[in-house]
């Protein structure tokens, strides 16, 4: 979820009428054969997990997390108190994912469960003491990563890159395959 979750709306640079479309660089030269390596699903798909397995790996030495129960940390750090299925809905992960990292947070009394007073079948989550600590010391960690990643970018990129997710979060919620 970005700060600013709102759905982007008008017209991109060159959508306007009048304007030739572009080729695609995932369409072969027939226009027809896949080139994988240009085609944009599976190249966010090799970044996103490229990002995450170095997340992983600092998060696992030193704070015994999984990219499932960090995602479920942060998501209860920033929005708390949630249920295990608005969790599931924050973090696009399913239903198993989220109950086993759950279950392993409660296990290392990262999180807590308490009864929703308003509807007694609703079960809240959220971040224990000890959640909250461990939370508060791998933010910043996050944080400094991201601006690493993105360090040799300008701020007109760092915009743009902002834009175009957002852009591309909203049109993939609306088509569909």
């Amino acid at each position: 979820m970005s700060e600013s979750a709102s759905p982007i709306s008008g017209n991109s640079p060159g959508s306007g009428t009048g304007s030739a479309p572009r080729p695609n660089p995932a369409r072969g030269e027939d226009g027809k054969s896949l080139r994988l390596e240009r085609f944009l699903p599976y190249r966010l798909s090799i970044l996103a997990n490229r990002i995450s397995s170095t997340l992983a790996r600092a998060y696992a030495e030193t704070f015994d997390l999984t990219i499932p129960e960090w995602r479920v940390m942060a998501v209860l750090g920033r929005f708390a108190p949630l249920t295990a299925n608005a969790i599931c809905e924050a973090t696009q992960m399913d239903k198993v994912t989220v109950s086993r990292a759950v279950q392993r947070l409660e296990r290392a009394r990262r999180i807590e469960r308490t009864t929703d007073a308003a509807d007694r079948r609703r079960v809240l989550l959220r971040l224990s003491a000890d959640g909250l600590d461990v939370y508060g010391r791998i933010a910043p960690l996050a944080l400094d990563y991201e601006e690493r990643l993105i360090a040799d970018l300008t701020p007109e990129e760092r915009d743009a890159l902002v834009l175009l997710i957002d852009r591309l979060t909203d049109m993939a919620a609306r088509t569909e395959v």
